[in-house]
């Protein structure tokens, strides 16, 4: 379990990789960008930053393979901004899990169409007398 300084650090990055992100690409080249989580090393030196890219398929292929071409360039700016003995080394994964998310949502709601729930009956628990 990792412990509340781990936590903080990893959320701090988080917002720090996001806002470097944010200023770094144009929204119109590379899609909308969000940093959905980071997976931190115990020790702190080495980071997996899972993304999500909202855009096209060719924004997202684009986006992820400019973000991986300037990956020194966003750990500098990181670096700038929150002050670590090591500033960790990041790897950018793309994050489909919105997307597993939302299919599963829409295939419970097309379950739900199509063999919609009986109406509940109500009960005779009154006695008649």
């Amino acid at each position: 379990m990792p412990n509340l300084r781990h936590e903080r650090v990893r959320e701090l990055l988080k917002r720090s990789i996001g806002e470097a992100i944010r200023r770094e690409f144009h929204v119109n080249d590379v899609g909308l960008v969000t940093v959905n989580d980071i997976d931190m090393s115990g020790d702190l030196k080495s980071a997996i930053v899972f993304i999500s890219i909202l855009g096209n398929a060719d924004q997202q292929k684009r986006g992820l393979q400019e973000i991986e071409n300037n990956r020194i360039r966003i750990q500098s700016l990181v670096a700038k901004s929150v002050v670590l003995k090591f500033t960790p080394t990041l790897k950018f994964v793309m994050d489909n899990s919105i997307v597993r998310g939302n299919k599963v949502l829409q295939i419970i709601e097309e379950l739900e169409k199509t063999s919609p729930l009986e109406p509940e009956q109500p009960s005779d628990d009154s006695d008649s007398e």
